[in-house]
């Protein structure tokens, strides 16, 4: 299963001061980690980059970072490597950029060869989504390529979720997506570990993918979507073969109600989700003067409003339920659980 992707970019790789590394999901190499990235540039072809930027021969128009060629990105056959125990497997972007797959020991990353290649030459060629100068565009073409080869391992390299669940055939995709800062990844945290932390409350920057395993019923994999606005032109791409969709709301941040309910309805229109049941959670009912407890009759009032407001009545095609949440006090989190297992 693919762990890691990572990205190297700088103008000089002798220079590994001014090396501009990025990694997903995770910053599995640093640069503290001077001896192994020095390890990685070099093994990807014996040293000739190296020798070529020691001999200046990367500084004609050819290979800038943009071809001359029809303006198209040259990407490199990819190249497998063993390093510190890492399996490792690298192509190179015009002699500058170097973009590289870190994998379970045991995988075969010639396995991923013709889909790696193909999504790089669609992302950067074709659909011309990342230049490589700006953070945003390379993070977000980190995560494109990370959840489409997530996805191809899943479905086609008949390999196991990397948890040992050996027993399970098949495991229920749950998409969990919304705006930022309304409580998703402290959600998952709260279902896979029954843990709360306040620094979930920082927006998150990286996708993610857990798994939890109800005994009897089966086995969820929570697509956590980061729900910040550069990137939510890749729900889309985690929504794909989605079993469960779950869309969250902060009630109690209703500013931002009106771009959250714009958000929704760009998703669930689409076509292709039509069938996929749908959950909608009003988290943070914690932030809210009264639990559903103590006054029922505000809640019921509450949730005529939030289905007026966001027009839920107008859903299709699809079953749907709305559900109040908190995954700080961990108030009807097993009633989320429980829906998905009923309704799938």
């Amino acid at each position: 299963m693919l762990t890691h992707i990572f990205l190297f970019k700088g103008k000089n790789f002798q220079d590994l001061d001014q090396l501009n590394i990025y990694s997903y999901p995770d910053e599995i190499l640093t640069i503290d980690n001077n001896d192994q990235i020095s390890k990685i540039i070099y093994g990807h072809d014996n040293g000739d980059l190296i020798h070529k930027y020691r001999n200046h021969k990367l500084n004609g128009n050819s290979r800038q970072l943009k071809s001359s060629n029809n303006h198209l990105y040259l990407i490199d056959t990819p190249v497998p490597q063993r390093i510190n125990n890492l399996n490792i497997y690298t192509t190179c972007i015009n002699g500058r950029i170097i973009i590289g797959l870190i994998f379970d020991e045991d995988d075969n990353p010639y396995d991923y060869k013709n889909i790696f290649e193909e999504l790089l030459n669609e992302t950067l060629n074709i659909e011309r989504n990342c230049s490589f100068e700006d953070e945003i565009e390379i993070e977000n073409l980190l995560l494109t390529v990370f959840v489409d080869l997530r996805r191809y391992g899943e479905e086609y390299i008949e390999k196991d979720p990397e948890v040992q669940f050996h027993y399970q055939e098949s495991y229920i995709k749950v998409f969990l997506f919304g705006i930022d800062d309304v409580g998703k990844s402290s959600l998952v945290k709260r279902i896979k570990s029954d843990e709360f932390n306040n620094n979930y409350y920082i927006p998150a920057k990286k996708f993610n993918i857990e798994y939890h395993e109800e005994k009897d019923k089966g086995l969820l994999a929570f697509w956590d979507m980061p729900g910040h606005r550069d990137f939510r032109n890749k729900w889309l791409i985690g929504l794909q073969n989605s079993n469960f969709i779950i869309f969250m709301i902060d009630i109690a941040n209703q500013l931002r109600f009106k771009e959250s309910k714009e958000e929704f309805w760009k998703v669930i229109n689409r076509n292709e989700l039509d069938g996929i049941p749908l959950i909608i959670l009003a988290n943070k009912v914690d932030l809210l003067k009264n639990s559903p407890e103590n006054d029922g009759s505000q809640y019921k009032r509450l949730e005529k409003e939030i289905k007026e407001f966001f027009e839920f009545e107008n859903i299709r095609n699809r079953s749907w339920k709305l559900i109040f949440t908190s995954a700080k006090i961990n108030y009807n989190v097993d009633t989320v659980i429980n829906t998905i297992f009923e309704v799938s």
